[in-house]
């Protein structure tokens, strides 16, 4: 789960696992495998690094100490 800024400044909570593709329009825009688009303020490269970090937690615990 990674969470994001919508457009009128209120949090949203996403499964990262369901994101299909994130573009920037001007405006980062987050479309799921569902086909839902939510515009967020957060720019590409972070809501990029937010699912980078949120897949790294997930798969820490099986890398090799």
């Amino acid at each position: 789960m990674i969470t994001v800024k919508r457009i009128n400044n209120t949090m949203i909570t996403i499964n990262a696992d369901l994101i299909e593709f994130v573009e920037s329009t001007p405006d980062t825009i987050i479309t799921t495998i569902t086909g839902k688009k939510i515009i967020v303020k957060d720019p590409v490269d972070e809501v990029i690094d937010k699912i980078v970090a949120y897949r790294q937690r997930c798969f820490e615990k099986f890398t090799v100490k």
